[in-house]
């Protein structure tokens, strides 16, 4: 890689960067004419534990990027309830006539799967590499890497992720003042490919379902005030099960083990804007909240229609297209995970309405099955 002029450079090597380059080549776009830069070496990344849901709509970008099938647990039904409270749904493949609602994969899985979808049509990342520098003139950017090198492209796509507290502070921005305690659970009586979503007066509770060498176990995402993460955290393992099991309920027996647990902050850091040759997508774009698990579905769905665009032409004309085409999609998850976020934050009547709000979803077929159409697909 020299200065010679690429049409597009993409900073970041994670799965929707990734997704994007090989989607590029899918639609015409020649290998050569793309550059893919990531800061971490991919065994390291391969190595990833943590596990990830995937929709529907992103098992079929993955598919169409060559990255389908990968090692994942298949979700038939969600059953969404609220913690002492009236008020519950159940969310089934059935009603849409599909094969799942969604998948639980390892992250580093799906690296994996997307670096050999890279590699077969032609695609190298450069690891590791961080670009120090981006300059913008009107023809392209030229961008200055830690290494020495220099890269010269019509356009550059940001898909650098990381976490809400080590990001830029970008247009839209909230601290939910709550954290995320994860792990990987056992319990006595599992109920295969059924996920759940448990609505507390400290924060949503998610179990997904998740095959492994010990059976099925399930990746637990508890969000809680920072003072009650520290504290789940500082449990004994004996502890910490007894503690999960009074605030899930008995719906799968007995919490039996529980892996090390760790815990990151939670927020919304979003922020749309292009200039004229460059653009952000995935965590790069927007970091969301983990209640309607949309960060990284939204991100595939930002590279799908990206790679779209770009394999047209890589102008400015067409990010201007982007940011028009992904507006909707964009401004709706974000505002639905928003707003479920600050009702979680909140007491008091909000919170009340909440065990209304699912019995009337239970109760409304229509209702329960645009709701799921969104976690699926997005809006379209």
């Amino acid at each position: 890689m020299n200065d010679d002029a690429l049409d597009i450079v993409i900073l970041g090597a994670g799965p929707v960067g990734m997704a994007l380059a090989v989607l590029l080549v899918k639609r015409g776009v020649a290998p050569g004419r793309i550059a893919l830069i990531d800061a971490k070496a991919l065994a390291d990344v391969i190595k990833d534990p943590r596990s990830i849901a995937l929709s529907y709509g992103s098992e079929q970008v993955l598919e169409q990027a060559g990255a389908w099938p990968l090692p994942a647990t298949a979700i038939h039904s969600i059953h969404v309830s609220r913690r002492g409270q009236f008020g519950r749904t159940l969310m089934d493949r059935a009603e849409h006539r599909l094969p799942a609602l969604g998948y639980v994969t390892r992250y580093g899985e799906l690296v994996a799967a997307l670096a050999a979808a890279c590699s077969a049509v032609g695609i190298q990342a450069v690891r590791p590499a961080r670009a120090i520098d981006l300059a913008e003139d009107a023809d392209g950017v030229k961008l200055s890497l830690d290494d020495g090198r220099t890269v010269r492209a019509a356009i550059a796509v940001q898909a650098e992720g990381g976490v809400f507290g080590q990001q830029t502070t970008r247009k839209v921005e909230r601290d939910y003042q709550q954290s995320a305690v994860v792990a990987r659970v056992a319990v006595s009586a599992p109920l295969a490919h059924r996920a759940f979503e448990r609505f507390t007066d400290e924060g949503p509770l998610a179990l997904l379902p998740q095959d492994g060498p010990d059976g099925l176990q399930y990746a637990l995402v508890w969000c809680a005030r920072p003072e009650r993460a520290a504290q789940l955290l500082a449990l004994d393992d004996s502890a910490f099960l007894s503690c999960l099991g009074e605030m899930f309920g008995a719906r799968l027996g007995r919490f039996t083990k529980v892996s090390t647990r760790t815990s990151y902050p939670l927020g919304l850091n979003a922020d749309a804007a292009t200039t004229a040759r460059t653009v952000a997508i995935g965590n790069a774009a927007q970091t969301l909240h983990p209640v309607a698990g949309q960060g990284l579905n939204l991100g595939l769905r930002d590279a799908a229609v990206l790679a779209r665009l770009l394999a047209v032409a890589a102008t400015p004309a067409q990010l201007t297209a982007f940011t028009a085409a992904r507006q909707p999609d964009r401004n709706l998850t974000i505002g639905i995970t928003d707003t479920m976020a600050r009702i979680f934050a909140a007491s008091g009547p909000l919170q009340a309405l909440l065990g209304v709000g699912l019995s009337a979803i239970d109760t409304l077929a229509p209702a329960r099955l645009i709701l799921a159409e969104l976690m699926m697909y997005g809006r379209r």
